[in-house]
């Protein structure tokens, strides 16, 4: 019987999950502190770890950090308001399993808890491994973490039934061009973008296209290693190398031999691990830890970081010779929000995906339902793309997925990022007589301002468009720009006409 510690400080919240799960055979506790849920874990095994965001001594991120050293084995699922969800997203990419958003629904926990529990149990079963967070991106979710050989070509279905998703706007085809560019060669690269961006998938497509495709594709979030254990997951360890070495281990790089190693959050390598990193790089060799002789590797690079590496060689964080031999080719991925054209081919797929893992039978999407998710900003990109998708499927009833299947923060956005919430926030009217009914928008500081007068122009353009016939010629007057103007802004907001 599964052990599932609940850590809430609401108490009635608590009480609800624990006689929910006990009646689906699961073995339960909780706790209302951080704290207390910590003695808990360390006092008895706990194969998985329901925890809110928001405790009154310990945040989510350091509590998920602190549960990952006192054991590293066990799952956890962060509960967090959606106007968290930002946060939310960090906390799977240090190594949470997944989040789910308030409020809970009796279905939505037990699906998410049972796919918690398998995929645990999927990566104890993988040579050295532990239960690791999950990378939502248009491929598969990184805890599989295991060595995959999938079809070269995008649109086509892999062994495991997935399909690689790149989408139509210039953005997506001009992603393409670089991956199929960069993917024959043996190059080092670096992949940037905002978290949830589908980072993983963009390496695993590069390697897919490769002469390695044949071989090993390993993820390692960096993020989720802890400094003292980073050496040995990467390089492997002899038997008595540290305290709780009891065997041989191979690393990272030995499992990846011949193929490519995908070093997810790579500016979070401690110094030490930088310094052995670039020696593997140039002599491509590596050593176990605690052992003396040299092991021969042929393994290709892929970094991948949503941070400025260039800032932290500046701030001596990272090391400079380090960054110019992974350095080698950059492909940048834009934010979902950049992309809007492709917001619908991915929303269809994870519906796909949805259908299929809660066995329904959903069509599509109403229209109203198209427009939000449309105008959503996505802090999230797509591993919040796809968690609502996952979870409008899941609360449908009928054939098509309805306005009120979307979360209250889609139906009536507000735009600003939870790191702002400290400001004094005051609505003001941003174009009023264009902004769709039910938009409210919030004053901010500059860094979501464009996002706020972007939104805002787009929904302009499309009003005088409207009201002109979509005659582009009399929209150009209207807004008293030129035909050539025109075009560019219905480029930019990916408007198809």
């Amino acid at each position: 019987m599964e052990r599932i510690l609940i850590v809430d400080d609401n108490n009635d919240i608590c009480l609800l999950l624990e006689r929910f799960l006990t009646k689906q055979g699961y073995k339960t506790a909780s706790a209302l502190r951080g704290e207390d849920g910590l003695a808990l874990v360390r006092k008895d095994s706990v194969e998985l770890v329901i925890c809110d965001f928001k405790l009154p001594d310990i945040d989510g991120l350091e509590m998920l950090r602190r549960i990952k050293v006192i054991s590293p084995k066990t799952a956890v699922i962060i509960i967090t308001g959606y106007s968290d969800v930002r946060i939310a997203v960090q906390a799977v990419k240090h190594g949470a399993y997944d989040y789910v958003t308030k409020p809970l629904y009796p279905d939505e926990i037990l699906y998410t808890i049972k796919s918690a529990l398998e995929r645990r149990l999927q990566a104890l079963n993988q040579p050295g491994g532990v239960a690791t967070g999950e990378t939502t991106t248009a491929t598969a979710p990184a805890a599989e973490r295991q060595t995959i050989a999938k079809s070269a070509k995008a649109g086509t279905l892999a062994p495991n039934g997935k399909r690689f998703i790149f989408g139509k706007s210039r953005a997506a085809e001009q992603l393409q061009k670089h991956v199929e560019l960069i993917a024959p060669t043996n190059m080092s690269v670096i992949i940037t973008g905002e978290t949830g961006t589908g980072k993983e998938f963009v390496a695993n497509a590069i390697h897919l296209r490769s002469k390695r495709a044949d071989k090993s594709f390993v993820a390692i979030d960096c993020g989720a290693l802890s400094k003292d254990l980073a050496g040995s997951e990467l390089f492997g360890h002899v038997k008595g190398a540290f305290t709780g070495a009891l065997a041989d281990k191979a690393g990272s790089f030995e499992f990846a031999n011949g193929g490519t190693l995908f070093l997810d959050e790579v500016g979070n390598l401690s110094y030490d691990n930088q310094i052995k990193l670039l020696r593997v790089l140039q002599e491509r060799k590596i050593r176990r830890v605690g052992s003396n002789q040299d092991i021969p590797v042929d393994v290709r690079i892929i970094c991948a970081t949503n941070e400025e590496l260039r800032d932290a060689v500046r701030q001596g964080r990272f090391r400079e010779d380090l960054f110019h031999r992974i350095d080698e080719f950059r492909i940048e991925l834009p934010a979902l929000r950049e992309r809007r054209a492709d917001i619908m081919i991915f929303a269809e797929h994870f519906l796909e995906l949805a259908n299929t893992q809660l066995e329904k039978e959903i069509i599509g999407f109403d229209e109203d339902v198209k427009e939000k998710l449309r105008d959503y900003y996505w802090h999230g990109n797509l591993r919040e793309l796809q968690n609502v998708i996952k979870r409008a499927v899941l609360l449908t009833q009928g054939d098509y997925i309805l306005v009120e299947s979307l979360p209250h923060e889609i139906v009536h956005p507000t735009y600003f990022s939870p790191e702002d919430s400290a400001v004094s926030m005051t609505q003001v009217q941003v174009y009023p007589d264009m902004l769709r009914p039910g938009t409210t928008v919030i004053s901010q500081p500059a860094n979501n301002l464009k996002s706020v007068s972007e939104n805002a122009e787009r929904a302009a353009i499309l009003k005088v468009l409207e009201k002109t016939g979509y005659n582009k010629t009399k929209a150009a007057e209207v807004l008293n720009i030129d035909r050539k103007t025109l075009y560019n802004k219905l480029k930019a907001y990916d408007i198809h006409l």
